[in-house]
């Protein structure tokens, strides 16, 4: 309970000190990211940069569209972690240069949705799946305490400084710009829903665990930054992959939509901008 009334809090002064938002005309705008922000397999995937894997119905997209902006630069690309922020990101199909390099000094607005990659998220959720429910099959979870430590919170806690320091890099390339930390999505209700998803339910509690304290920390490190965030968890609440396929924002193992495993497809990358929208907008 009360971790919960500190959560709150720390989204609330997140939200409470993020920069003014009132989108106009004149946005310049660059959208930074990973895959759960380019849209893997939604249709349309566009150039430049293929292997990145970036949809012109994803968020950043369908947000600049609404806003009408001046100048748009989406550079979000699957599999970037931080890193790829600041060198060249190695893609199946060629090289891509660093994303801040889209930046500018006219940049007005930016938004970034990077860190998932950098603790194995994605990949952490598909180690959990099991096709055989307890006896036969072993819960996951406690495969990642070492030394009493959850790994995935040590890994969590050690991506803040990061994240700091990228706001910080971000500002300084563009000073004009308002910068938004975007969250993460629900990728699990409490239970789970065992077999629809092959995730027993101990697993998918600590799925949703894991990944609302990721998003905490995000929140935490955006209001220390002087950063904006915005939450996609709460606006997903309901649209998981356990849900069925004209509801779900995020598909399972096996989409039952053009998009990857454990990513938003197009009705999620469409709830997304509406939650863009509005914080960039002060909706």
């Amino acid at each position: 309970m009360i971790r919960s009334v500190i959560a709150a809090i720390v989204l609330v002064v997140a939200i409470a000190i993020a920069p003014p938002a009132h989108a106009s005309a004149g946005e310049v705008y660059v959208a930074l990211g990973d895959s759960a922000a380019s849209g893997p397999l939604v249709p349309d995937q566009v150039l430049p940069d293929l292997g990145c894997w970036r949809s012109n119905r994803n968020y950043a997209h369908l947000t600049a569209k609404a806003i009408g902006t001046a100048a748009f630069r989406d550079v979000t690309c699957s599999g970037a972690d931080t890193k790829d922020m600041y060198q060249p990101q190695g893609t199946e199909l060629g090289s891509v240069p660093p994303q801040l390099d889209a930046l500018s000094q006219d940049t007005t607005l930016v938004t970034v949705q990077i860190g998932a990659n950098d603790v194995g998220l994605t990949g952490f959720i598909e180690d959990c799946l099991n096709l055989l429910p307890p006896p036969v099959g072993d819960a996951c979870n406690d495969d990642y305490m070492e030394n009493g430590q959850d790994t995935w919170r040590v890994k969590t806690d050690a991506l803040r400084p990061k994240l700091t320091a990228l706001v910080a890099d971000i500002r300084a390339r563009s000073p004009q710009a308002r910068i938004f930390v975007v969250g993460y999505g629900t990728y699990a209700p409490p239970g789970g829903c065992y077999p629809r998803v092959p995730i027993i339910r101990k697993d998918a509690d600590y799925i949703r665990a894991t990944l609302m304290y990721f998003n905490q920390m995000l929140a935490e490190q955006a209001a220390e930054a002087g950063a904006g965030f915005i939450d996609l968890q709460t606006p997903s609440t309901g649209h998981d992959p356990c849900t069925s396929p004209g509801t779900r924002w995020i598909e399972p193992y096996v989409p039952a939509s053009p998009a990857t495993p454990f990513h938003p497809n197009a009705r999620g990358m469409r709830g997304f901008a509406d939650a863009v929208i509005a914080a960039v907008s002060g909706v």
